[in-house]
């Protein structure tokens, strides 16, 4: 009795164990790299971008929610999307390309 005792409650304090180290591992592993997101001026970047615009406007706003998700706008007034993936697969609920 004395030993299936023991044994219960040195299994207990293994799974305890077992638990706080994960969710310590967790914890770091969500800390990322420790590095900022490297920060852009997207007023500049997306003035740039939206210049040769029909709609300005509209340019503008679709242009600073991609960069403020994305951290990046493209270079150029169109196109060079490949530079920044994020910014090119972002889509508007009918599935468009949301950014300009």
């Amino acid at each position: 009795m004395a030993i299936s005792k023991a044994l219960i409650a040195s299994v207990l304090l293994s799974l305890v164990v077992f638990h706080l180290v994960e969710a310590e591992l967790t914890v770091n592993s969500s800390k990322g790299t420790g590095y900022p997101k490297p920060t852009i001026d997207c007023g500049g970047a997306c003035q740039a971008r939206c210049r040769l615009s029909s709609r300005p406007n509209l340019c503008h706003r679709a242009c600073g929610t991609c960069c403020a998700r994305c951290s990046c706008v493209p270079p150029g007034t169109a196109g060079n999307t490949e530079v920044c993936p994020c910014y090119a697969n972002m889509t508007t609920h009918h599935g468009r390309r949301k950014c300009p």
